[in-house]
Order: C-alpha cells, then sequence, then structure tokens
C-alpha cells in the first residue's frame, strides 16, 4: 500500500515540471473554495438561520440539492474552463450551459424564501452569494474582463431591484448589490488572476525552451562557420591543384606529381585542423562545469554541495568528467525533486572518481538513447565506466570514473611506423 502511494505521488506529483505542479496546485485550491463557500455560506445559514415552518424547510433543503449540484458541475468544468483561458483547447459553446441553468433555478427559491420572510436578511444575502459563486469563477475565465465586469454590474443593478422589492427595503437592495459586487471581485481576484499567474508561468516556461533551442541552434551555427572557414580554403586549394595535376598528367608532365603530393600536404593538415575544431568543440573544463552545476542548481532551490579540485588533471579527464557534470546537473533539474545535492571530486587508484548524488531519485531508470546512455559511450572512448541509479534510500547516484591517461579519442591515428619498432 506504502509502494502504491509513493507511485502515485511521484507520477502525480514528482514528474510533474513546477510550472504544471503550480497548475495542480491551482486546480485543487479552486475545487476546494468552491465546496468551502457553499458549506459555509450556504449550510450554515440555512441549518440555523431559517424560521420554523414546512415551506421555509423545504426551500432551504432544496437550495441546499442545488448548491450541491452547482458545485459537482463546476468542478467538471474548472479543467475545460482553465484550458481555453490559456489557448490549449477551444470550449465547447455549451460548456456553461448547465452551470448558467442551475444558477437561475438557485436564484428561484432564494427570491421566494425572501419574499415570504422565511429567513434572515443576512441569511439571505450569504445564501445569495453562495448561489452565485460557482457560476462566477467559470464565467470569469471565459469572457474578456470588460464583458465581466458589464455583465455584474447588470446583474448587480437586476438583483437589487428584485430582492429589494421583496422586502420593500431600500437597505435590503444596497446590501444585496454590495453582495453581488464582492462576489464578482472575489472571482476576478480567485479565479482571473490565479489562471493569469498560470498563463504568465507556463509563457516563461516555453521561453527557457526556445532560449535553449535557440542556444543549441547558436552553438550549431558557431560550429558550421569555424568549419567552413577550416575547410574552405583548403578545400579549394585542393581542387585547383587536383585539377592541375590532371592536366599536367594528361600531357606527361613529371610535375604532376609534385602537385599530388601537395594535394596530400593539405589534405593532412585540414584533417588536423578539423580534428582541432571537434576537440575545442567538444571539450569541456571541469573546474568552471563545476561551478556552473553549482550555480545553477543553487538558483533551483537545490542546496548543493561541491568537493574536492580539478586542478592538475589531465585535458582528456576534464573533458569528460565535465561532460558528466553537465548531464548530471540537468537530470537533477528536470527528472527528480531534489532538495540536497552533492558533488564529490577524488583520485582514487590512479582514477579520477566523480559522484554526483541527489535526494530526488526518478521515478525510473533512463531508457536506451538518454543522456546517460550517450556518457557511457563518451567515457568508454577514454576507458572511463559510468554507474548511476537510484540507491534504494530515496536517493539517485552518477559515478564515473576516468584512468588519469586515458585514450585520447581525438588524438590522430598512429601510422604503421609508431606501432611496430
Amino acid at each position: 500500500m506504502i509502494g502504491r502511494l509513493r507511485h502515485w505521488q511521484r507520477r502525480a506529483w514528482h514528474d510533474r515540471s513546477k510550472a504544471a505542479r503550480v497548475e495542480l496546485q491551482s486546480v485543487i485550491v479552486t475545487h476546494c473554495t468552491l465546496w468551502l463557500f457553499s458549506l459555509s455560506w450556504l449550510m450554515l445559514p440555512l441549518l440555523s438561520g431559517l424560521h420554523p415552518g414546512p415551506m421555509p424547510r423545504l426551500l432551504g433543503g432544496l437550495l441546499l440539492l442545488l448548491g450541491a449540484l452547482q458545485c459537482t458541475v463546476a468542478n467538471r468544468r474548472v479543467r475545460p474552463v482553465l484550458d481555453h483561458y490559456l489557448g490549449r483547447a477551444e470550449l465547447p459553446p455549451r460548456a456553461l450551459r448547465a452551470p448558467a441553468g442551475l444558477l437561475m433555478l438557485g436564484l428561484a427559491p432564494l427570491v421566494v424564501l425572501d419574499l415570504l420572510d422565511a429567513a434572515p436578511a443576512f441569511t439571505v444575502r450569504l445564501i445569495l452569494g453562495a448561489t452565485l459563486m460557482p457560476f462566477g469563477m467559470l464565467y470569469a475565465l471565459v469572457v474578456p474582463l470588460r464583458v465581466f465586469l458589464r455583465q455584474t454590474a447588470v446583474l448587480t443593478a437586476v438583483l437589487a431591484v428584485v430582492l429589494g422589492l421583496a422586502r420593500l427595503d431600500g437597505m435590503a437592495a444596497l446590501e444585496s448589490a454590495a453582495m453581488v459586487v464582492f462576489v464578482g471581485l472575489f472571482c476576478l481576484l480567485t479565479s482571473r488572476c490565479g489562471a493569469w499567474t498560470l498563463s504568465v508561468l507556463w509563457e516563461a516556461e516555453r521561453a527557457r525552451d526556445v532560449e535553449a533551442q535557440l542556444a543549441v541552434a547558436e552553438e550549431r551555427l558557431r560550429f558550421g562557420r569555424d568549419l567552413h572557414d577550416v575547410l574552405g580554403r583548403n578545400l579549394a586549394v585542393i581542387a585547383l591543384k587536383s585539377e592541375l595535376a590532371v592536366q599536367l598528367a594528361r600531357r606527361g608532365r613529371p610535375e604532376a606529381v609534385e602537385q599530388m603530393i601537395e594535394v596530400q600536404r593539405l589534405a593532412q593538415e585540414s584533417q588536423h585542423e578539423v580534428r582541432e575544431v571537434v576537440r575545442g568543440y567538444r571539450e569541456a573544463d571541469l573546474g568552471k562545469e563545476l561551478a556552473g552545476a553549482q550555480g545553477v542548481l543553487t538558483a533551483a532551490g537545490v542546496e548543493c554541495t561541491v568537493s574536492g579540485s580539478a586542478v592538475g588533471l589531465p585535458a582528456p579527464v576534464q573533458s569528460a568528467l565535465g561532460w558528466v557534470v553537465r548531464e548530471a546537473a540537468t537530470n537533477v533539474l528536470r527528472h527528480g525533486d531534489a532538495r540536497h545535492c552533492a558533488v564529490t571530486l577524488k583520485i582514487k587508484e590512479e582514477r579520477a572518481v566523480l559522484s554526483v548524488e541527489n535526494d530526488g531519485a526518478p521515478r525510473s531508470g533512463p531508457g536506451p538513447g538518454s543522456g546517460l546512455t550517450g556518457l557511457r559511450e563518451r567515457l568508454s572512448k577514454v576507458d572511463g565506466t559510468l554507474r548511476a541509479g537510484p540507491d534504494g534510500q530515496g536517493s539517485f547516484r552518477l559515478t564515473a570514473e576516468v584512468p588519469l591517461s586515458p585514450v585520447d579519442p581525438f588524438a590522430p591515428p598512429r601510422t604503421v611506423s609508431e606501432v611496430t619498432p
């Protein structure tokens, strides 16, 4: 049973993004608000404020039944109305017909209750607020703000006149108008303002995604520009010299051999320059990556501690472990709900050991093609190993080991003379 509860908790909460969590919390608060006001503004006054007699009791029971139906129907419309406000989906044309119909049905026995003077004036005003609340919280998200304010003003005038005439009391009309205005403003503050906050939060979430995509695109453009600068001139010269060598060879000129030797030299030089570009693109400074990961995690609300120094480690080791730090920090932010993260770097038996442990273990481990799989492939090129997974105590631990004298994956291949003595 406890395992199922933990599974549900991770699926319903931990596996959601921060924006999705805020949205889920807002929806739950809206559901609770609807029922809370119905219980406090409707049920309690009806149970204690009705005058004795069968007719007041009948009207009170009818109002309780209609109030429960209003809350039930409104709860079922909260998610579609919110999706409509956030621009995710179109709201069906008949979505608010049932809430509007229940509102009209709820106002009818209220007016009769006031006409019969079967309840104190204060009780009638509370019942009025509880009757308007479910529909108002939905309607505030469907129509523009000006339309909502205009419709609220019209409804205020109508109900003030009707309930004022029911008791032939100007103060009753003023109290009814004040209650309608209060409910309208309350719906705007709770429902519309909350939905507007969600829209801003989701917009910021999308902006971060776009920013990340632009950063990747910019880096690709930079890499492509570097390759063009390196290869463009050499390839043009190779093409010209190859064409010249062909013409010389057709004429039987011995200079064709010299031209092909020059082509070979240019090709080898281009190959070396491409390796240098790729080396600069793929290498990562471990010290900067550790400091950057600590700063990013701290800014995200994760208490991050870093122990150990990358000073003196070979460049290939720093490059490989730097990518491990990048991926580990990304996993902590995206796949877990960590509050604490510890990064440890130490030297053990001529091997650099990097350990990243956090207390927000994901629901499941990475599948094929994930970032960790790519790290294993990258580390294997420098004779390194990677272990990652939950430790069974709610923490996720990632450990990478790289020998201090790893094979340089970007080094040029050795010739036969270099291999054999």
